[in-house]
């Protein structure tokens, strides 16, 4: 992929986190608020090359989802999909996902064929940090109040494990990590996210 400008939804959550990172790795970042700003091309007639890519931060889901329905972001996102890459990290995860075990009002924009119980490793309490396999000498990432991926679609890679369970997934373009790798610092994973190792493009 190559990076020009990188879009962080910024609805709700620890975007904020994730603007930092990927400016650490060289990326020019906007702030995704509204749906002009997913536009291949700024509607302001400069003629400045639009978003390479997108990140959906963690956060409260139920809240993200609603906000992003209010907004026309959730059309607006899958229609972004269908041509550039897009990365969830936790509760983008669950909104990226195709079936919830536990939606309770979240529909989910059914990008990636996968199926996931959200809090699947517990309440806030239960948090933990753990090295994920697949990605070789990355650091330690959290996982709180982090998203289980319970059923795997045939059309799935899975490409980070803990314990043997899958925790990082990607389908096409579409990339969803169960924890937050913002949280620790690491820059590991939005650095191959960038340089295309999860969707597999230049």
């Amino acid at each position: 992929m190559a990076v020009t400008r990188i879009g962080v939804l910024a609805l709700q959550g620890d975007y904020a986190l994730h603007a930092r990172l990927l400016g650490q790795l060289g990326a020019e970042v906007q702030l995704v608020r509204r749906v002009e700003e997913l536009a291949a091309v700024e509607s302001n007639g400069s003629g400045q090359a639009g978003l390479s890519g997108l990140v959906i931060p963690g956060g409260e889901s139920t809240t993200l989802r609603k906000l992003m329905r209010r907004s026309g972001l959730d059309a607006a996102i899958q229609e972004f999909a269908s041509s550039r890459p897009v990365l969830g990290t936790c509760a983008g995860c669950i909104l990226l996902a195709s079936d919830l075990e536990d939606a309770r009002g979240v529909e989910p924009l059914g990008l990636i064929d996968i199926s996931v119980r959200r809090n699947g490793y517990g309440r806030q309490v239960d948090s933990f940090e753990a090295v994920v396999e697949g990605l070789e000498e990355a650091g330690p990432v959290a996982f709180i109040r982090a998203p289980r991926i319970t059923r795997v679609g045939s059309a799935v890679s899975v490409f980070g494990h803990v314990d043997g369970e899958p925790v990082a997934v990607r389908q096409g373009l579409v990339s969803a990590l169960t924890f937050h790798p913002e949280v620790t610092g690491t820059t590991d994973w939005h650095r191959a996210w960038l340089q295309g190792a999860f969707a597999g493009v230049a």
